[in-house]
């Protein structure tokens, strides 16, 4: 079996196992192939050849920043737009670098058109942002400009990709 896994070798029963792991990978794969109406070994290959293509990156256990903030006794999401003095590769990858080594940057874009670069970041409080920023952000000599935007509300969070419905 190849990496390569095409759109045309994934099918509706493909569709169906990626739709259910996304909302709940810790269905077991009895519970799988009963959804979806294949054997237990069919569905156990089928799974497999998704992690095998990488389509499947990892499972993970998705936390809720609100009760984590509750049960700590704080919380603070912060979304950044950066703007480097210079777009080189070099200084583009070197900034990248730096964030996403750092564990208070959850995520890490490279945009266009606009500013460089959009993180979002889930830090303890102020000062662990001011102290975040200070090292990515102020200590930096290629960073021009920064915005920062501080969430007050989480309408909505998912991580499930939405995936062509067939027949």
């Amino acid at each position: 079996m190849t990496n390569a896994t095409t759109s045309s070798s994934i099918d509706a029963t493909d569709l169906q196992l990626l739709a259910l792991l996304q909302k709940d990978a810790t269905l077991s794969n009895q519970a799988l192939a009963e959804l979806v109406k294949v054997s237990p070994a069919t569905c156990h290959r089928r799974v497999k050849r998704l992690w095998d293509a990488g389509l499947i990156e990892k499972q993970v256990a998705v936390l809720s920043p609100e009760r984590l903030a509750e049960a700590l006794g704080w919380g603070l999401s912060v979304l950044v737009e950066i703007t480097l003095d210079q777009q080189t590769q070099e200084a583009l990858d070197a900034f990248e670098a730096k964030a996403v080594a750092d564990d208070r940057v959850q995520q890490c874009w490279r945009v266009s058109p606009g500013p460089d670069f959009v993180l979002v970041i889930q830090v303890a409080d102020m000062p662990s942002y001011q102290d975040l920023a200070r090292q990515l952000f102020t200590e930096d000599s290629q960073v021009r400009n920064v915005r920062a935007f501080f969430a007050v509300k989480r309408a909505k969070f998912g991580t499930a990709l939405p995936l062509p419905t067939q027949g």
